[in-house]
């Protein structure tokens, strides 16, 4: 029996996951069943709970994650028992997820040698989600890009990203990851009030050719960003702000999410290779064993956790 973190009913996380201990089946084809080194938790894991995206219950949380191939299923010859992987948990077509000991993958790439679990564990969802939402964008070298919310992990890699592609990146940040910004080559200025004249202090008094959003929601922030791309609310796009963006003309980027976007085949090796390297980093704000997992669902319920919160056996 495998102990697993899941939930029965929609509402606040803290109040319907529960953990239990269930069987994992063995995998269907193009799926693996892995022994779980470390999950990565992300705020989307809590909007599921809410109700967001709902499918069939029970669900379980934990979309990234690394571990020991234990099974793999029919036709998947490219895969031996015994590799060490990461990628995602199958979330949509299993009752269980990766917070869990065990748990069914449905995309997954060798783990470099040079890179822990834990680490691996941290990029699936963001890398994808700051990766496709640059894609989106059609960033072009040359072009500056403000990165609101920098301080977050979406941020916090779309600004690394976007600085890889010859981009100029303004970032807004809190004090923690201001150093680690300005390292990568972003100019770093707070949140709040006055943000569109400190921006325009950083560009001479231009326009930026777009805006990233990618707080947590904050409503009424839009209009400012808006304002700083020109006024024109096609340069904006928000990763979390939808329904003020969806009012004002700007884009989300789940809605505009298609076929021809780099697979995770490719992006997940690409990046894990730059993080072994140390060339791409997302922090770890704390690591809890599976059994502290409503410690570990407070801290990235805080809004403010600086940093991945991970979850190990």
């Amino acid at each position: 029996m495998t102990r697993v973190i899941r939930f029965h009913d929609f509402g606040e996380p803290l109040e319907v996951l529960r953990e239990e201990r269930i069987e994992i089946p063995d995998p269907p084809s193009d799926r693996i069943r892995v022994r779980v080194l470390a999950t990565g938790l992300n705020p989307a894991d809590w909007e599921l709970c809410r109700g967001f995206r709902p499918g069939t219950l029970p669900r379980g949380i934990g979309y990234d994650v690394a571990g020991v191939v234990e099974a793999a299923g029919p036709g998947r010859d490219n895969v031996r028992i015994g590799d060490v992987v990461f990628g995602t948990a199958d979330f949509a077509g299993q009752p269980s997820a990766g917070a869990a000991d065990a748990a069914i993958l449905n995309n997954w790439v060798p783990v470099p040698e040079q890179l822990d679990a834990a680490q691996a564990a941290t990029l699936p969802m963001v890398v994808q989600t700051a990766a496709w939402t640059l894609e989106l964008i059609a960033l072009r070298p040359g072009a500056t890009l403000l990165v609101h919310g920098a301080g977050g992990m979406v941020g916090y890699a779309a600004a690394q990203m976007a600085l890889r592609r010859g981009a100029r990146v303004i970032a807004t940040a809190g004090p923690t990851f201001t150093p680690d910004l300005e390292q990568f080559g972003a100019r770093v200025t707070t949140y709040g009030e006055g943000l569109s004249e400190r921006v325009r202090a950083l560009t001479g008094g231009a326009d930026v050719d777009f805006v990233l959003d990618t707080p947590r929601p904050s409503p009424g922030t839009l209009p400012d960003l808006i304002a700083l791309a020109g006024g024109d609310p096609r340069r904006v796009v928000t990763v979390s702000n939808h329904d003020e963006a969806r009012k004002l003309g700007a884009r989300v980027n789940l809605d505009e999410l298609r076929p021809g976007l780099t697979p995770l085949a490719t992006l997940l090796p690409e990046y894990a290779t730059l993080a072994a390297r140390g060339e791409f980093r997302l922090p770890i704000a704390k690591t809890f064993p599976l059994g502290q997992w409503r410690d570990a669902v407070r801290l990235s319920l805080s809004g403010h956790p600086h940093g991945k919160v991970v979850l190990t056996p």
